[in-house]
């Protein structure tokens, strides 16, 4: 299985350069939102590609590349931010908007000193071979390259993770599914969940679990170590096991994927029921440290404004 992030059709940060210039070509300050709507409008952004997030979900991958845009452009001179949020064109950028220029790119601003000292070249620099330059690399942001590197190596963990499980005891899965859930906060204690989960005999196990540490509701467990997709009919003989328990809600997980008509069965239904797939699956245990170990950690930080304040 083969776990993919989301592309999209959003233009490159390199793209946004001369827009963002001309949106403030009058002058004065602008802020970022008046820029971020002015330049999706002239793009004609739709508000899927507006709300296209990157990996880590922190931030739209439209405003990120716009703000690198920005920041570019300001290492190179031709804008300044006179205060928090706000944007304004230098007489360097004004200078170039006379130029009347097709595009603005890496490439052009390398012609100022600021942002060459930014990217770290010097006059004597050695000349570089261009056929050993990743050009893709040039479309994506700094952020972007980090965060896609980094889901690279997630998805990698989780594929990695997922034949592990599989190639597992059936008693070793359901102490992992009882490590995960605890590890999400249900079933009070870890000999309390252990207690409250049975095998089935069938490379399953289901059971009931605390929702919370003071058992105000319970939460009936269904998880297969399957290969084969899980259709309708099992998905149903779980949730007809709700009412035998006293259940309003139910959680069914396995280590394959749910079929189209399972996943349609339980949006109409009354009772509250969460499907758990094998990619999901994965991600929750890298998520919440079941079966992985911290290899490495390397923190992005920004400039906290609040602190310059005078």
């Amino acid at each position: 299985m083969i776990f993919e992030y989301p592309m999209t059709a959003i233009p490159d940060y390199q793209a946004f350069m001369l827009p963002v210039l001309l949106s403030i070509k009058d002058g004065k300050e602008h802020s970022n939102t008046e820029i971020y709507g002015q330049i999706a409008s002239s793009f004609n952004l739709s508000e899927k590609e507006l709300n296209h997030m990157l990996p880590s979900g922190v931030k739209s991958t439209y405003e990120n590349r716009v703000g690198w845009a920005k920041t570019y452009l300001k290492k190179a001179g031709l804008v300044t931010t006179p205060s928090r949020g706000k944007v304004k064109i230098t007489e360097r950028g004004l200078s170039v908007l006379r130029q009347n220029p097709s595009k603005i790119d890496a490439k052009f601003l390398e012609q100022f000193p600021e942002f060459l000292d930014f990217k770290g070249f010097r006059a004597n620099k050695q000349s570089k071979n261009d056929d050993n330059i990743d050009e893709s690399e040039n479309e994506l942001t700094p952020q972007e390259i980090l965060e896609n590197s980094y889901q690279d190596l997630r998805n990698k963990l989780a594929h990695e993770l997922l034949v592990q499980v599989m190639n597992s005891s059936p008693e070793f899965f359901e102490r992992l599914v009882i490590d995960l859930l605890v590890a999400m906060g249900y079933g009070g204690s870890r000999s309390e969940a252990g207690k409250r989960v049975g095998k089935s005999g069938d490379d399953g196990i289901d059971g009931i679990i605390k929702e919370d540490k003071l058992g105000l509701d319970i939460v009936n467990i269904q998880a297969k170590r399957w290969q084969n997709t899980v259709g309708r009919p099992d998905v149903q003989a779980f949730v007809g096991s709700l009412a035998g328990n006293r259940a309003r809600k139910g959680v069914f997980i396995t280590t394959s994927q749910f079929s189209k008509e399972a996943i349609e069965y339980i949006q109409r239904i009354e009772q509250k029921v969460v499907l758990i797939d094998g990619e999901t699956l994965t991600q929750m245990m890298i998520d919440h440290n079941v079966g992985v170990s911290e290899e490495s950690r390397y923190v992005v930080k920004k400039i906290d404004m609040d602190y310059f304040e005078e």
